[in-house]
């Protein structure tokens, strides 16, 4: 029987497993993704230390407008920013709108700003940031 090969074949039996929901990136690809996002857009304005410009620009270094409420931070990023007092001091350049960017973009960006510059506030989702540009 030159020429055959015997296939053998196996039928599963195993049950399937409902798969658990996982964040499509890790926090660390998030925040060097965000770094990317950063260095194109932002850096120029607020630094490469996020210590900006005195009233200028904004530092991004452990401002309530960061490391405070995520909402804010997101309409910042989708509607831009006039002239602005944070933190006791006050910013007169304008801050353009990002909301070109997508929703997973703008949610990096912010993750990395909120674990860069010496804060420490956590993840923004791309979920969160969808909520908030509805809201427009």
């Amino acid at each position: 029987m030159a020429g055959k090969t015997n296939k053998i074949v196996k039928k599963s039996t195993s049950t399937k497993i409902a798969a658990k929901p996982v964040m499509a990136t890790s926090l660390s690809s998030s925040i060097a993704e965000g770094k990317k996002i950063y260095t194109q857009y932002c850096l120029s304005c607020h630094q490469a230390d996020g210590l900006g410009v005195q009233n200028m620009n904004p530092p991004l270094s452990k401002t309530s407008y960061v490391n405070g409420d995520k909402t804010r931070l997101i309409s910042i990023v989708l509607k831009g920013l006039g002239r602005q007092e944070i933190d006791g001091e006050t910013y007169t350049n304008v801050m353009a709108s990002f909301n070109f960017l997508n929703d997973t973009q703008i949610a990096n960006l912010l993750t990395f700003i909120r674990n860069s510059f010496r804060n420490k506030s956590g993840r923004i989702s791309p979920d969160e940031v969808k909520v908030v540009r509805q809201k427009k």
